[in-house]
């Protein structure tokens, strides 16, 4: 399996890290958030933990270095989705909102790559946004599902050898991964997750709302018929 480390200059990493915690020590001043913006609960009728944002923090998101839009470009209704490749609910979540991407053709959804679980997240994901640099929106959302469909930890080598089964170029998207900009991308989507608020993965912000876990396929359906038909997660 190809390795990182030889290559890689694990310093930049390091430096990510105390940002990665920083964002978890810091969603501890909302672990106990005011009532709900909406009453959503999740497919077991648990409910589900949400809040108002800013409508310039919404807007930010698509300001955003990095992110990547799959399902419809112009959609009726977007769904934004902050992920780490290493959180077991965003491996279920990928699934379900696959699902809705089949099903729905006027669903626009965001990915925006959230590393916050550790080392091996933020390995995977400089490569993950090496890959969005150097592939099509759909080669991205592709490699996004291979590095999901095994098991175990996703870390950077695991990464280098999905793109490589895609035949990507492994020793382009090292030299990418290693670029200040990814530096940059990653903490610019941290300081905004941390600025929404996000202390859980996966987090969801549609319209004004932030949806804290994942719900599971027919919350998140149901949220998105609302907008459709209110303006608003829950009519």
């Amino acid at each position: 399996m190809l390795s990182l480390c030889p290559d890689l200059k694990m310093n930049r990493y390091l430096r990510l890290l105390p940002i990665g915690f920083l964002l978890a020590f810091a969603s501890a001043a909302f672990a106990q958030p005011g009532q709900p913006a909406y009453l959503i609960t999740g497919t077991d009728g648990t409910p589900v933990a949400n809040h108002r944002v800013a409508a310039e923090l919404a807007r930010d998101i698509e300001r955003l270095p990095g992110i990547v839009i799959a399902g419809n470009p112009k959609g009726d209704v977007t769904l934004v989705e902050f992920y780490d490749l290493n959180c077991p609910y965003c491996r279920r979540a990928a699934s379900d909102l696959d699902a809705m991407l089949k099903t729905d053709k006027d669903l626009r959804l965001v990915l925006v790559p959230f590393p916050v679980l550790g080392v091996p997240s933020i390995l995977a994901s400089r490569v993950e946004l090496a890959v969005r640099k150097i592939a099509t929106p759909q080669q991205f959302y592709e490699f996004h599902h291979k590095l999901y469909a095994g098991r175990g930890v996703i870390d950077g080598n695991r990464a280098l050898a999905a793109a490589k089964d895609m035949n990507l170029d492994t020793s382009k998207l090292i030299s990418l991964a290693n670029e200040d900009d990814i530096t940059e991308t990653m903490k610019a989507h941290v300081r905004l997750g941390n600025a929404l608020k996000l202390m859980a993965t996966p987090a969801y912000v549609i319209k004004d709302v932030a949806i804290l876990g994942h719900p599971g396929r027919a919350p998140l359906e149901r949220a998105t018929a609302s907008v459709r038909k209110c303006g608003r997660v829950v009519c």
